[in-house]
């Protein structure tokens, strides 16, 4: 009985370590002529989020195990050090309110969460800054460094993904696909990109970039740019609101290759 229960222990830790990716980029089938493969190729955007540690039971013969266990009747985690679960309203549970250990990464809580922050497209910058800051120095190293190894891997794992969460959240592309990931939207990343009007203007912009002889001249396309930028982020955010999820991607394949664009343009100044 001991020997099938300790298989199944670790069956389950060999499940839960495979790794899965954090932010699934679109990846559009064309082929560009050569003048403007640069701008139709998609940025990466690859995943730090850390692999979490299992929770195995809430069976009291494993109590004593460091991990975080799950209460079948309060349905909340419970402190791997001292026992304690937070109140209701505290989430995500990185760290115990009571003796301040740092917990294992929960890998149901998203990135929104993380930072306490409503599931939206419009995040305030200045107060995800202000969560971000917080929580870094809830997990820095010399806060941790005197604690059990164990402890400071969980403080390793949790500041890497809230670092992977704010650097999501932090800039309109990556925050608006991680917005579709967490809706179910699936994306064909096989899909061929055909519209004309979009295919003519990078070239366009191409051109532009490549005529340009002077740092003015490259700034003044960026600024375009830039406003192109911001109208198709503000078209998102209205298609996402109104859970349009195929102008919702439509507005995530501009956006896509204008940051391509402003990547080239800041090499080239």
């Amino acid at each position: 009985m001991s020997k099938n229960r300790n298989l199944l222990i670790y069956t389950l830790r060999s499940l839960h370590r495979t790794k899965s990716p954090t932010n699934q980029l679109f990846f559009f089938d064309y082929h560009p002529k050569p003048q403007i493969s640069r701008f139709l190729s998609l940025p990466s955007h690859p995943s730090t989020e850390p692999r979490g540690l299992d929770l195995l039971s809430s069976d009291s013969r494993f109590s004593s195990r460091n991990f975080c266990s799950k209460s079948g009747k309060e349905g909340v985690d419970k402190c791997w050090n001292c026992g304690t679960a937070p109140p209701a309203a505290l989430a995500p549970f990185l760290s115990c309110g009571s003796c301040g250990s740092v917990q294992p990464v929960d890998r149901s809580v998203d990135y929104f969460q993380i930072f306490g922050l409503e599931k939206r497209y419009d995040v305030p910058g200045e107060n995800l800054d202000s969560k971000y800051k917080n929580w870094q120095k809830k997990l820095h190293p010399d806060l941790v460094h005197s604690k059990s190894e164990e402890e400071r891997t969980y403080a390793a794992e949790q500041s890497a993904r809230v670092i992977d969460a704010y650097r999501t959240l932090s800039k309109p592309l990556s925050r608006a696909l991680y917005l579709l990931k967490l809706e179910g939207v699936h994306v064909d990343e096989e899909k061929t990109v055909s519209d004309p009007e979009l295919l003519t203007e990078i070239m366009e912009i191409r051109e532009a970039v490549d005529d340009a002889d002077d740092s003015e001249a490259l700034k003044q396309i960026q600024s375009q740019i830039q406003s192109k930028l911001v109208i198709w982020s503000d078209s998102f955010g209205t298609a996402f609101k109104n859970r349009e999820f195929d102008h919702a991607v439509t507005s995530t394949q501009r956006m896509t290759y204008y940051e391509r664009a402003l990547e080239e343009i800041v090499k080239k100044l």
